[in-house]
């Protein structure tokens, strides 16, 4: 893949210093086939955080949460729409879990090696014992592209949300949960 960088876009793994985990983002991603497009961008702690990046790319990018139940012993990454309200009732019926809460930074850590902040469905591929289920809600899959962040919130992603669904999942040994939020 030829490398072009513009306007602080790039389309291949940058060769500027990066930490561990964004690296082998962009290698799964090479090894697989998928192409995608990416800017950098200050740290973004929340959804108006990357707006600009959004624009830049012309994706929408995701709202990525981890939870657990009540006792902790279920995990889950839910992806939905950026712009959409999150009501754990409407989730909890759906995948029959009660008392969802948000799971601690800790977990995320150990389960997805991803701090606060810079959660995403790249994570995944360090979740070999599949302790997270992934949960989508349907609203993402209308769009052709997806946005996200390469497992550190300095940088976004946009990819073919079929590719994330026919080749990254299957590669990770996951599956999505599908809901309506």
């Amino acid at each position: 893949m030829e490398k072009i960088r513009s306007n602080n876009l790039f389309n291949s793994k940058p060769d500027d210093n990066r930490l561990q985990k964004e690296l082998d983002t962009y290698e799964m991603l090479d090894k697989l086939g998928i192409e995608f497009s990416g800017t950098d961008h200050e740290a973004a702690m929340t959804m108006e955080g990357i707006q600009s990046a959004e624009e830049l790319l012309d994706v929408k990018v995701s709202k990525n949460l981890f939870l657990c139940n009540s006792s902790k012993t279920k995990f889950h990454l839910l992806i939905m729409p950026g712009d959409k309200k999150f009501l754990t009732k409407k989730l909890s019926s759906q995948i029959n879990s009660p008392r969802l809460s948000f799971a601690s930074g800790e977990y995320m850590e150990e389960y997805l090696n991803i701090t606060p902040g810079s959660l995403s469905i790249f994570g995944l591929m360090y979740d070999k014992e599949n302790k997270v289920n992934l949960i989508i809600d349907k609203d993402v899959l209308k769009d052709e592209y997806f946005g996200c962040h390469p497992c550190i919130n300095t940088s976004t992603l946009k990819i073919k949300t079929s590719d994330l669904l026919d080749k990254f999942l299957p590669y990770v040994n996951h599956e999505a949960s599908f809901v309506e939020l």
